[in-house]
């Protein structure tokens, strides 16, 4: 919700906050996830994202068989903030005339569309996001079921928002870094089934790159972790 949101403040016809910039979509999104790793942190090890829990499968961190629920959850968590999103901004939709515009409050696209390229892109920014992750929290995003004090975790809820702030100012231009398949899938199909005036294409023809390519990069992280660490 949070993220969208500022998406939305920022692009759409009549809010208070458009024309904000970058820096502000990417330092609402990093103080979500700052909000939001608060939040989830005590109740499932704070996994937001697919990638994240993907990841920390492979590592050996993460029981295969709560993958599946723990995706379903973060899927439905990113569809209903998309669609408070689109309540809280109902009128500023009616105004923007572009279905270009009212998509990318929802979803990720590219700057330019090349499609190895943008793919290169999620993936990179995934891995950094993951490796680092593994770096800075360790044993603080593993599972519910962690003794690390909640304290800890929200300590190490400050230094993943910078992860993510850095990410969007650094990598994010370019596709507007999803480097979270929820974060893409969850908005776009919201999108796609919403009664937005106007609304246009929902673009599945790029929703795998946001999906596939977070995946694929947070996997490799936990690979690449798990062998420097032997």
């Amino acid at each position: 919700m949070l993220g969208t949101g500022v998406v939305a403040n920022v692009v759409l016809s009549g809010t208070k906050g458009n024309n904000g910039g970058w820096i502000v979509i990417t330092t609402g999104w990093a103080l979500g996830a700052n909000v939001a790793v608060v939040v989830a942190g005590p109740h499932s090890g704070a996994h937001l994202n697919p990638a994240v829990t993907a990841a920390l499968a492979v590592k050996g961190d993460f029981d295969w068989a709560l993958v599946p629920g723990y995706m379903g959850a973060q899927m439905g968590g990113a569809f209903f903030g998309a669609f408070l999103t689109w309540l809280v901004h109902k009128d500023h939709f009616d105004q923007t005339e572009d279905p270009g515009t009212k998509l990318a409050v929802f979803s990720t696209g590219p700057a330019i569309r090349n499609l190895p390229v943008n793919f290169a892109a999620e993936f990179i920014g995934t891995f950094v996001l993951m490796f680092v992750i593994f770096s800075i929290t360790g044993a603080e995003l593993k599972t519910g079921e962690s003794t690390t004090p909640i304290g800890l975790r929200a300590i190490g809820a400050i230094p993943v928002a910078f992860l993510v702030w850095v990410i969007g100012l650094s990598l994010g231009g370019t596709t507007g870094y999803a480097i979270n398949p929820a974060r893409d899938l969850g908005p776009r199909l919201f999108h796609a089934i919403s009664p937005i005036k106007d609304k246009g294409s929902s673009d599945w023809e790029y929703a795998a790159i946001p999906i596939v390519a977070p995946l694929l990069g947070g996997i490799l992280a936990a690979v690449v972790y798990n062998w420097i660490n032997v």
